[in-house]
């Protein structure tokens, strides 16, 4: 089956408190993004990548695969409004050929190869799969609607056993992704499973791998160049 990946790359590194957008830091002298997108093309060359970026961006993003050589190809689309518009905008320049496609966070560089495989395998046999890890922290949930003293006071624990942490790539089958994403855009729409869930249909969970973190943070980075 033939695949496709959209690599959602909006950020703007405030977060991260540097004046250049965060997937285009670098760790071990190469930027974020182009490690994502190894991470794919090295599990299967023939994939088809689009890179989802604003239009602000994109010739930052040129003159940068200029300077470090780098020639894997990949399909631009522009960012949008919201995560979930960015994605339609990448759904757009996703091959008819397509059978299924994964959207994956632009500065995830560590996901390993047997991830991606297993959710793009159980995409196959269940139409949408997402990769997962075990929460190791106690949980707390607050009172609906609590703040202030309420917030500190009221907290209950919660059995963690009932949890997971969601990561990407969050993979579906090609038909069921673009039927997903001609409904509209409501705020409840957190990540692509929500979306494809909006339509009833459920989602599997299949193992991530722990080293597959979200670099947000000057914290984050410094755990990746560590990971590195």
């Amino acid at each position: 089956m033939r695949k496709a990946v959209i690599i959602v790359a909006g950020g703007k590194g405030l977060r991260m408190g540097s004046d250049i957008p965060k997937q285009f830091l670098p760790i071990g002298g190469k930027p974020i993004l182009m490690r994502t997108i190894e991470a794919f093309h090295h599990f299967d060359p023939d994939m088809q990548i689009v890179v989802v970026l604003p239009l602000s961006q994109q010739d930052y993003w040129r003159n940068l695969c200029n300077q470090h050589a780098f020639n894997i190809p990949v399909t631009i689309a522009n960012g949008g409004e919201t995560r979930f518009h960015s994605v339609k905008n990448g759904l757009g320049q996703v091959g008819n050929d397509v059978e299924l496609i994964g959207v994956h966070d632009g500065v995830r560089p560590f996901v390993t190869a047997e991830a991606i495989g297993q959710c793009y395998s159980a995409a196959k046999s269940y139409g949408a799969a997402i990769p997962v890890v075990d929460v190791v922290d106690t949980l707390r949930q607050l009172p609906s609607g609590s703040s202030g003293k309420d917030a500190i006071l009221h907290s209950v624990t919660v059995p963690r056993s009932q949890y997971r942490l969601v990561q990407t790539p969050q993979v579906f089958r090609a038909d069921l992704l673009r039927n997903a994403y001609a409904q509209e855009y409501v705020d409840a729409f957190t990540d692509d499973a929500s979306v494809v869930e909006a339509l009833g249909h459920d989602v599997a969970l299949v193992p991530g791998n722990r080293e597959n973190i979200k670099i947000t943070t000057h914290f984050d980075l410094i755990v990746a160049q560590s990971l590195l």
